[in-house]
C-alpha cells in the first residue's frame, strides 16, 4: 500500500507531500490542474523514463520518493534475491539531476533502474485510459487466464525448465558446429599425427645425433690423436708413466729426511693412478672409434627427417614436435569425446523436452478450466457496470511447439451487444465499453493476485449517469480488499471514495504551481456539487452532492 508520495522539483510542483489512506482514494481537479503530473511523478519511482526538461527548477535535482506499507511477505524473497533489505515500511526513491543522470534507491540501498521497475510492478498497477491497448497484447491476455489458473509454481517451474532447454539447445548447436569444423580437419590432422607418431621422437635425440655425426665425420682424426696420446702416456721411451714412477722412486729415497716430501710422494702416487685411468679410457675410446659409412649415412638421414619435420611445422627442436603431436592427439580425442557429449546432451534435451511437454499440457488443462471462470466472472462484473449483454470470450489454441508460456495461444474476443459475434476488442469496443471491460478485468485480477495498490487514471472515459454510479460501486467494492487510487472527473465515482484529494493550481509571483489537499466532508460536498453543475453550484446541486455522498 502506498502511504506517502513526496515530490520535489517536478513539472509544476516545487514541493509536495501526499499521504494516502487504505481503501478507495479519489483524486479530482480541474483539467490541467496537474492530476497527470502527480501520476507522472509516481511513474518515475516505478521505473519509467525521466527527462530533465520537466523540472520545476533546472538548477536543482528532482527527487521522487514513495513510502509503501508491505504486509505480504511474498515480496521478501524478491527483495533478498536482489540484495535489498526487506522492511514492512519500505521506501522507493528516484533522484534525477539536471544533466539527465538518475539514481535509484530502495530503502536507501542503490539499485539499478531495472530492479526498481521490477519491484515497482509488484507494488502498483497503473491503469490509464491509454493503457487499455494492453488488452490487445497476447501476453496480457494470457496473464488474465494464468492469474486464475492457480498454477504459479508450475508455471515458474516450466519457465525455468524452458530457459534451461534454450540454453542446452544453444550448447548443443555449438557442440555440433565445433564437431563439424573439427571433422573437416580430421583427415589432415590424422595424417600429421601419424607422421609424427611414426618418427618415434624423443626430446634430446637431435642433440645426441648431432654429436654422433661430429664423431663419425672426424673418426680418423680422433683415432689418430687418441693413439698418439696413449703412446705418450704408456708406450713411448720413456713414457709419461715411466717418468712419473722414476720421480716417485727418487722422492721415496729421501722422504725420511723431510716429512713434507712424504706428502709430495703421496700426491705423485695419486697422479700416477689418475693418469693410468686416463690412459685406459683413451684406449677404450680409441678402440670404440670406428669410421662407419653406414652409420654416418643413417645418422644424416635421421637428422634430415628431424630437420624437415621441424621446418614443416615451424618449430625449433624435437620438443616442439612432441608438443604438436600431443596437441593433435588431443584434438582427435576431443572429436571422439565430442560425439559422445553430443549424444549425451541430445538425450538430456529429449528428456527435458518430454518433461516440459508434460508440464505444458498440464498448464493447458488448467487454463482451459480457468477460461470458463474468467468469462463468467467478467460477465458478472460487466452486468454491474451497465453492460448486461456484454460477452468476453477467451479462445485457447494449443500448438505443437513449446515457448516460454507452454503450448497455448490465448485470443481475447468481445462483444457488448446480444446477438453480435465476438471479435477482437479494438475492432468492436467503444471508449466507454473498453474502459468498463478493463475495469472488470482489473477487478478480476486484483482478487487473485497479491498486488497491494491499483491506480485508475480516468477509467470512467465515455460513461456517465447510471453507468457511472455502477462503475463507482465496483471500484468502491474493490477498495474494500486493496488500496485503490482513482483519478476521475465523474461525481458519481468521486462520491464513492473513502478519502478525497483535490488538485489545484496556484499563481504566485508570476509562477504557476500545482498543489493538492485532502478534503474534509464539507469541502467534498462543494467540490462534488461543482463537478455536477460547474462553478457556484445551486442548492439542488449541493443536495445532489450530499445524496451521492450518502
Amino acid at each position: 500500500m502506498l502511504q506517502k508520495l513526496s515530490i520535489r522539483n517536478y513539472a509544476l510542483i516545487d514541493s509536495l507531500d501526499i499521504e494516502f489512506d487504505k481503501g478507495l482514494n479519489i483524486i479530482t481537479g480541474e483539467t490541467g490542474a496537474g492530476k497527470s503530473i502527480i501520476l507522472g511523478a509516481l511513474s518515475l519511482i516505478l521505473g519509467q523514463r525521466a527527462e530533465s526538461k520537466y523540472f520545476f527548477n533546472q538548477d536543482k535535482k528532482c527527487v521522487i520518493e514513495g513510502s509503501f506499507l508491505l504486509l505480504d511477505d511474498r515480496l521478501k524473497t524478491f527483495f533478498e534475491e536482489n540484495d535489498v533489505d526487506f522492511l514492512n515500511e519500505s521506501t522507493l526513491r528516484r533522484e534525477i539531476s539536471s544533466d539527465g543522470k538518475t539514481r535509484s534507491f530502495i530503502n536507501d540501498t542503490p539499485v539499478n533502474l531495472s530492479i526498481l521497475k521490477q519491484i515497482g510492478e509488484k507494488l502498483i498497477d497503473i491503469h490509464s485510459q491509454h493503457a487499455t491497448q494492453e488488452i490487445n497484447d497476447t501476453e496480457f491476455q494470457l496473464l488474465i487466464v494464468d492469474s486464475l489458473a492457480n498454477h504459479t509454481t508450475l508455471l515458474s517451474t516450466y519457465r525455468n525448465g524452458f530457459k534451461k532447454l534454450k540454453q542446452e539447445s544453444s550448447k548443443l548447436k555449438k557442440l555440433i558446429e565445433d564437431a563439424n569444423e573439427a571433422r573437416s580437419k580430421q583427415d589432415y590432422e590424422q595424417f600429421l599425427f601419424n607422421e609424427l607418431e611414426q618418427a618415434h621422437l624423443t626430446a634430446h635425440e637431435q642433440e645426441d645425433l648431432e654429436q654422433e655425426l661430429e664423431r663419425l665425420t672426424h673418426a680418423e682424426t680422433i683415432k689418430r690423436a687418441l693413439l698418439t696420446a696413449s703412446g705418450l702416456l704408456l708406450d713411448s721411451e720413456p713414457s709419461a708413466i715411466q717418468m712419473l714412477k722414476e720421480a716417485q722412486l727418487q722422492l721415496q729415497a729421501i722422504e725420511r729426511f723431510d716429512p713434507a716430501i712424504n706428502t709430495l710422494f703421496e700426491r705423485l702416487r695419486s697422479s700416477i693412478i689418475e693418469i693410468n685411468d686416463v690412459a685406459a679410457e683413451v684406449s677404450t675410446i680409441e678402440a670404440d672409434t670406428l669410421h662407419s659409412a653406414e652409420r654416418l649415412e643413417a645418422t644424416n638421414q635421421r637428422l634430415d627427417l628431424l630437420y624437415s619435420l621441424q621446418q614443416k611445422h615451424r618449430v625449433a627442436n624435437n620438443t616442439g614436435l612432441i608438443e604438436l603431436k600431443e596437441q593433435l592427439e588431443n584434438n582427435l580425442n576431443k572429436l571422439l569425446s565430442s560425439d559422445e557429449s553430443i549424444e549425451r546432451l541430445q538425450k538430456d534435451i529429449e528428456k527435458l523436452r518430454a518433461s516440459l511437454t508434460k508440464q505444458a499440457n498440464e498448464l493447458s488443462l488448467n487454463r482451459k478450466k480457468a477460461i470458463k471462470v474468467v468469462e463468467e466472472q467478467t460477465a458478472d462484473t460487466l452486468k454491474k457496470v451497465g453492460m448486461p449483454s456484454a460477452k468476453l470470450v477467451l479462445s485457447q489454441k494449443v500448438g505443437q511447439e513449446l515457448d516460454k508460456n507452454g503450448l497455448d495461444e490465448i485470443t481475447l474476443l468481445f462483444t457488448a451487444n446480444a446477438g453480435q459475434t465476438p471479435a477482437p476488442v479494438n475492432k468492436v469496443a467503444s471508449g466507454g465499453e473498453l474502459s468498463r471491460l478493463m475495469l472488470a478485468i482489473k477487478t478480476l485480477l486484483a482478487k487473485h493476485t497479491s498486488l497491494p495498490t491499483i491506480i485508475f487514471d480516468e477509467i470512467d472515459t465515455g460513461i456517465s449517469g447510471e453507468t457511472a454510479l455502477k462503475v463507482g460501486e465496483v471500484i468502491a467494492k474493490l477498495g474494500k480488499n486493496m488500496q485503490v487510487i482513482s483519478i476521475t472527473h465523474l461525481p458519481q465515482i468521486a462520491a464513492k471514495g473513502e478519502s478525497h484529494y483535490f488538485v489545484y493550481k496556484n499563481e504566485d509571483g508570476g509562477k504557476t504551481t500545482t498543489g493538492i489537499k485532502k478534503l474534509k466532508q464539507e469541502e467534498r460536498i462543494g467540490i462534488i456539487a461543482e463537478m455536477l453543475s460547474g462553478k457556484n453550484p445551486g442548492l439542488s446541486a449541493i443536495e445532489n452532492a450530499k445524496e451521492l455522498l450518502g
